[in-house]
């Protein structure tokens, strides 16, 4: 009580210094009240700004150590078994620091392991708003700045892993360097400009230093700002509720209670990033040794999220192509450079591809149940499973080598997986969609037992029936635009107005014709299907 009484006029005597020399007292106290719905899924997010703040701040300790320097030393540090081998300076400074600076390992592994934290949580952030509809207007902008930010993200996670010059890290540069040669025409160009020469040159170390520490840093700050103040002003989305509504925010205050939770949640992010840093290896570039250009290593494995890129290497087959002297390697290009481009334009257009498709104009402040979107939803698994099976054939060396299997018939096992897998994993979702609908319709005409069983004074069982709350009453809801009909033309020529019209109705039955609702009409809850024909019978 002591405590909170200290914190309170704390916050009283901050707010009255700052409106006797700001006049911001009004302002304040208004923003201090802001409402933030509360749910576990909205903590991505912050697990992603606070692993990136731990970054920051690991970052700058590591750099007053690294000498980002490509020219050959011969090393006479603390570890011994490569003591007199030649290296570059960035590698022997890596060894400098893990072994010479006093808690020079634990900060290299805290850093690398909130990498891979920013990274994931920025990937599972924007899956959440992918599959409840958060993209939707008017956030179709924050879209664009979140997926920016995932590209910088993994590009940053890029130039850290390779600045220690390691061979594990000059190998998957030499590959880096592969797919820049393989663009067609300019390819060359690309490379030399990159690498101010021949592979793997003097320039590309200190250059990839400079992008780590200043550029990408510098861009991901201001993205992140402008992120967080379009947010702040678009207020945040929430969950379908009783009292939730597309005009309202209902949740916790900023103070005390956001305050508090999200502050014990940066804690617990930095103690458990601590924790693994201390007890979890990550990155033993000692083991490795110094890049060599006529060496490589097996089993080697890039970061999590570069596995897909590697996967799409190895499975795609052999071929080139040469036109009027020019070599076009396809097997490079596609995977290499196709694949990871058009995977990110696919994400940065998707919410305008939707709105294109459903017509759907209005501004959204609550957001979707999954199963109330059943194609976007099982896009975004067919997605998921075509992701998941290219991360898996990035190791299937591995995979062959730990089950003893060979190696050539598991590359075609992927090659027809990744073909596949995500169409059947398209139709299982949405068929799951549906179906859970059919239940939801179920459910909301007291048809279907609601999982209590009731003992009868004569001995019997019956299944029971209760009354829904006003919050399962509202998720049983759906707010959907209807499926426009296809145009009817007594002329059906190649116009393209009538062309556009045919493809828009399409897309709009594709996505909108297989659902089945739960809406409000004249007060009452009634059952609707489209598509189909059926009502969930």
């Amino acid at each position: 009580m002591r405590a909170a009484s200290r914190l309170g006029r704390l916050a009283k005597g901050t707010e009255r210094g700052l409106d006797e020399r700001l006049g911001v007292a009004g302002a304040l106290r208004s923003e201090l009240s802001k409402a933030f719905p509360q749910h576990w899924s909205f903590l991505l997010g912050e697990l992603a700004l606070y692993s990136f703040i731990i970054l920051v701040a690991t970052g700058v300790f590591l750099t007053f150590f690294f000498k980002p320097g490509m020219e050959e030393v011969v090393y006479q540090g603390s570890y011994v078994r490569l003591d007199g081998v030649e290296m570059s300076q960035a590698y022997a400074s890596t060894l400098h620091i893990t072994f010479d600076v006093r808690g020079g390992l634990l900060m290299r592994q805290i850093h690398h392991w909130a990498a891979l934290l920013f990274v994931a949580a920025i990937s599972l952030h924007m899956l959440r708003i992918f599959f409840t509809g958060a993209f939707r207007k008017p956030r179709e902008i924050n879209w664009v700045i979140g997926t920016t930010l995932l590209v910088l993200a993994i590009a940053e996670g890029f130039a850290g892993y390779s600045l220690p010059d390691d061979l594990l890290s000059g190998a998957g540069v030499r590959i880096a360097q592969g797919m820049m040669l393989s663009v067609p025409l300019v390819g060359t160009y690309i490379a030399f400009f990159v690498f101010g020469g021949q592979f793997p040159g003097e320039d590309f170390i200190p250059r990839l230093f400079t992008a780590h520490i200043l550029l990408i840093p510098g861009l991901l700050i201001a993205l992140i700002s402008a992120h967080l103040m379009i947010l702040w002003h678009q207020k945040h989305t929430q969950w379908p509720g009783a009292r939730e509504r597309h005009d309202n925010v209902v949740g916790a205050p900023l103070f005390p209670e956001f305050i508090g939770s999200t502050t014990a949640l940066f804690v617990f992010v930095f103690g458990v990033l601590a924790l693994m840093g201390t007890i979890f290896q990550i990155n033993p570039v000692w083991l490795y040794g110094p890049y060599r250009p006529d060496q490589d290593s097996a089993g080697s494995q890039p970061d999590w999220y570069l596995s897909f890129v590697e996967g799409g290497l190895r499975l795609m087959p052999n071929l080139t192509t040469t036109v009027a002297g020019h070599v076009f390697i396809w097997n490079v290009f596609v995977p290499g450079v196709v694949l990871p481009v058009g995977l990110f334009v696919v994400i940065y257009l998707y919410p305008f591809f939707e709105r294109f498709a459903t017509g759907d104009r209005r501004p959204h402040q609550v957001l979707d149940r999954p199963r109330n979107a059943p194609t976007r939803t099982a896009i975004g698994a067919a997605g998921i499973v075509l992701y998941g099976l290219l991360w898996a054939a990035g190791g299937n060396d591995v995979i062959a080598d730990k089950f003893n299997i060979s190696l050539f018939p598991l590359t075609w096992f992927f090659r027809i997986a990744v073909l596949v897998g995500p169409v059947v994993a398209f139709f299982v979702t949405r068929y799951a969609c549906v179906r859970l609908q059919r239940h939801d319709v179920l459910v909301a005409r007291a048809q279907r037992a609601s999982g209590v069983v009731v003992r009868l004074p004569g001995g019997d069982y019956v299944a029971g029936h209760r009354e829904l709350d006003p919050d399962a009453k509202a998720r049983l809801r759906t707010y959907r635009p209807e499926a426009a009909p296809l145009p009817v033309h007594v002329l059906p020529l190649p116009t393209p107005g009538r062309i556009k019209a045919q493809v828009r109705a399409r897309l709009n039955r594709f996505y909108l014709g297989n659902r089945v609702e739960v809406t409000t009409m004249d007060g009452e809850d009634q059952p609707r299907s489209t598509g189909d024909g059926s009502e969930g019978q």
